[in-house]
């Protein structure tokens, strides 16, 4: 059976506060590994006004003191951001307070705007180019330490911590599959390249001393409710939220409409219909058949499910029907 797995962005709601949207997280990786998640991880981005994940390492122990088997981790931590020594520091740091349950989830892209990638790279190069070099040092770090070895992640040398690449593209699926590591594509907001990417991964695949086969992971977005209309009107949250990132004002989630006549133009629903076409939204019945289809199509070795959904309950909801598609508790 395909195992699900959670991505939380720790969205910030409108009228909220990042403090309450990290407790609404926390929650909500209590209520996965009651319901029989395998993963729980969150995402880098800056200068979002509707995202409190930023400081992804520190929300990734906030969470992972709060559960105790669910695995946490990253979807991702974007390299570019930062120097792999730092990374390896963080989350070896993590796997020392959490043992075996840690994943470090790799992206390549800055994760923001361009001014602020800047601010955040201050004193590093534009290592988008250098990407492959620097999994591979970050990847280094985990190792057992050499004798007389002049730099070491304390703690993290011997860790062994699970890195994985993440991509919406087929750069990083060529890359995971030279390098022998797990792939998750984002397939949530990015379909474009989902068949394509999964099939060069799998067909390029070289086996690793961490993985001797390859193992694929893709993410959709989900939002299930008692009834098509209930599911429909939740999902008119992150279609809004959608379109005011693309006008270049985000900012908080806003709460479902009951209809988004009126808040986009015929390009703008155009663009949001295909940046979710993979999107599956609806009744128990509907999100059963919509999640088969997808894994028999892709054959992923694992689903990964979000929902930016604005009241918390019907978030607690909608995991907890998805779980029901594969019998979860």
């Amino acid at each position: 059976m395909v195992p699900f797995s959670i991505l939380d962005l720790s969205p910030i709601v409108q009228g909220g506060t990042a403090g309450e949207a990290l407790q609404r997280s926390l929650d909500l990786a209590r209520h996965a590994e009651r319901l029989g998640y395998r993963r729980y991880w969150l995402a880098e981005h800056h200068n979002m006004p509707g995202i409190a994940s930023a400081a992804t390492a520190v929300v990734i122990g906030h969470v992972a003191a709060g559960t105790k088997t669910i695995r946490v981790g990253s979807g991702g931590v974007m390299l570019p951001n930062h120097a792999p020594l730092v990374i390896a520091e963080q989350f070896g740091t993590l796997e020392a307070l959490f043992p075996g349950r840690i994943d470090l989830g790799l992206g390549r892209a800055p994760g923001t705007d361009q001014l602020t990638a800047r601010a955040l790279r201050r004193g590093l190069p534009d290592s988008a180019d250098t990407f492959p070099q620097d999994v591979q040092e970050l990847q280094a770090y985990f190792r057992p330490v050499a004798p007389h070895q002049a730099v070491q992640a304390v703690p993290g040398g011997g860790l062994a911590v699970p890195v994985w690449l993440l991509g919406s593209s087929l750069f990083s699926a060529q890359l995971a599959a030279a390098l022998g590591l797990p792939f998750a594509f984002a397939s949530h907001f990015a379909p474009d390249h989902l068949d394509e990417a999964l099939e060069l991964y799998r067909e390029k695949f070289r086996p690793s001393e961490t993985l001797r086969e390859p193992y694929a992971m893709a993410a959709i977005a989900v939002f299930a409710a008692d009834t098509e209309a209930a599911a429909a009107r939740l999902f008119t949250s992150l279609q809004q939220s959608f379109v005011k990132l693309r006008r270049g004002t985000p900012g908080p989630l806003p709460p479902p409409v009951d209809t988004m006549a009126g808040l986009w133009s015929p390009v703008e629903e155009a663009m949001v219909g295909h940046a979710f076409a993979e999107a599956v939204v609806g009744s128990p019945a509907t999100v059963k058949r919509g999640i088969e289809k997808f894994l028999q199509r892709t054959g992923v070795d694992e689903l990964m499910v979000t929902a930016a959904i604005h009241d918390h309950a019907a978030r607690l909801r909608s995991f907890e029907l998805v779980a029901q598609v594969r019998g979860g508790k």
